[in-house]
């Protein structure tokens, strides 16, 4: 019988997401790629330490259990076939199970997330990001040198989301980038009970939710909405995720608040915003990724006073 990947939650991941390859990243973008190969064979046998996604892959591996196979991580790099060991040699060092590979050597890997299945693209590369959102795959643009995931909850896997262009469309926010916080708020009130369109990272949250109810492992997954919507506007997110019948854990509508301090206190294993200021201040306190999607992420977008000064930033 062929091997499948058919209901498993499947996380794509580059091998600088997963692992600090960083000195050996500098190498190569140097211009010199047999040097490059060639110390990463002087390190076979040097394990890689973690990378910013480290944390998040191990704890949802743990979710499989002898005779139930509910995640799959396959490594999706522009490395070399050759570096492609030591990053399998690393893997093993740190105990965890993955055993699927590619390896484009400089080529665009994205491309293989489509017979993969997969719910979730995380990569050091922007570019690569940008068309895996494009053909319609959660994915985002790890923050390489963010703060390392906690240890105080082992058995239990943390993500926070953002909500408008990451779980939600950005239907709102193209609202308030054109008209301002009190058409948002208005806009959003008189919508309250129309659900907002579903954002990239819909996919992976029905994933999550699918994992969330598997009986018979000692994992549990934990979310959390982190937006710096206010009420009004919050009624809406939440009859959307009532609508689609999932729901998180956690609902943070923080008007404008800098989101870093509370997400230290969640504690996630990673964090998942669409604007760059969010993701630099969060990085500072807990694994996070940048989706290159919506309004704000658009090539002639710029940041405006606007953007910078209000409440509605999410």
């Amino acid at each position: 019988m062929a091997a499948s990947l058919q209901d498993q939650l499947v996380v794509a991941i580059s091998s600088r997401a997963l692992f600090d390859f960083e000195e050996e990243n500098r190498l190569f973008e140097s211009g010199n790629a047999q040097a490059y190969m060639q110390l990463q064979l002087d390190r076979l046998d040097m394990p890689a330490q973690p990378g910013v996604a480290f944390s998040l892959v191990k704890k949802l591996l743990a979710f499989n259990q002898p005779g139930h196979h509910r995640v799959e991580v396959v490594v999706l790099s522009r490395n070399d076939p050759v570096s492609g060991m030591r990053v399998f040699r690393s893997v093993a060092a740190a105990g965890m199970a993955v055993e699927r590979g590619v390896f484009t050597q400089g080529r665009d890997p994205f491309r293989y997330l489509r017979p993969l299945g997969a719910h979730l693209f995380l990569s050091a590369n922007e570019a690569d990001v940008r068309e895996a959102l494009g053909l319609g795959f959660p994915a985002a643009r790890v923050a390489i040198g963010a703060q390392q995931a906690g240890h105080n909850h082992p058995d239990e896997v943390r993500i926070a989301f953002d909500g408008d262009a990451v779980l939600f469309a950005d239907e709102a926010e193209r609202v308030f980038q054109a008209r301002g916080l009190e058409a948002f708020q208005k806009h959003e009130k008189r919508k309250a009970l129309l659900p907002l369109p579903a954002g990239p990272f819909k996919p992976l949250l029905d994933a999550l939710h699918r994992l969330q109810q598997a009986g018979d492992t000692p994992m549990r997954l934990r979310t959390a909405l982190v937006t710096a919507r206010s009420a009004p506007a919050h009624e809406r997110a939440i009859q959307t995720l009532m609508s689609w019948g999932v729901g998180v854990d956690e609902a943070m509508f923080l008007g404008g608040l800098p989101k870093g301090e509370f997400l230290r206190e969640f504690e996630p294993d990673f964090f998942f915003d669409d604007q760059t200021g969010h993701i630099e201040h969060a990085a500072r306190h807990v694994p996070a990724g940048h989706v290159a999607a919506g309004v704000t992420n658009s090539p002639d977008s710029a940041e405006t006073p606007r953007r910078r000064r209000s409440s509605k930033q999410a």
